[in-house]
């Protein structure tokens, strides 16, 4: 979303041209470069083939969002939201279960809900955090000033998570290969059902439910 709108025009264009039967186009995006569109060139860009805006917001607290450097508040996230719905494209969000670590857990997937619930996309997709050697947070493990969530600390933040989410219709899933828990919800109508799923995964605690280390990818 960063290139400039003619030139994804041109890109737009080109692919319709060279690829029969086209019927959609995604792109990846940060808040910030939404905001530099106004919705009738986002309108625009949905009238030649770009149906879906793939959107990291990672976490709605402030504080996670400042310490990873996010460089876009929660006011500039929820405002690109609601941006790229008022031109019609569909939203997909992706969100990190762990990244406030053990410490802001609770805070961390409470607020993200809720930021969630007003962003209103249509997709959700959570993901767990996994380190890769050689990166600053690995660092900041190390050095003990991050302390990773355990796995069903995990699993608690995704039902926190979903706890405070209120859509009007968003396809949640947590299906990703880094995740412990494989879901896939239909909300609201799924939501319940997801909740009483997860609490009974807690409430056990029995690691043959989750899916095993060796499984687990970025």
């Amino acid at each position: 979303m960063i290139i400039p709108q003619a030139d994804l025009i041109r890109i737009l264009d080109y692919l319709k041209l060279k690829i029969r039967g086209l019927e959609r186009v995604g792109i990846y995006a940060n808040a910030v470069d939404v905001l530099k569109k106004d919705v009738e060139e986002l309108k625009e860009l949905k009238s030649r083939g770009l149906g879906i805006i793939y959107l990291g917001l990672e976490s709605g607290n402030p504080g996670v969002l400042k310490r990873i450097k996010k460089n876009a508040t929660v006011e500039q996230m929820i405002r690109a939201a609601k941006r790229v719905k008022e031109a019609g494209m569909l939203l997909s969000i992706t969100v990190l279960l762990g990244i406030g670590g053990v410490e802001m857990s609770r805070e961390h997937a409470a607020d993200t809900g809720k930021v969630l619930s007003e962003m209103d996309p249509d997709f959700v997709g959570a993901l767990s955090l996994m380190i890769v050697p050689g990166t600053p947070i690995e660092e900041e493990i190390r050095s003990g000033q991050l302390v990773l969530p355990n796995p069903f600390e995990l699993i608690q933040e995704l039902e926190t998570m979903i706890a405070n989410c209120r859509f009007t219709n968003c396809f949640f899933a947590s299906n990703h290969a880094s995740n412990y828990l494989p879901l896939r919800v239909k909300m609201p109508a799924e939501k319940e059902q997801a909740l009483a799923l997860i609490r009974e995964v807690l409430e056990k605690k029995d690691p043959v439910l989750l899916r095993p280390e060796y499984m687990r990818a970025l």
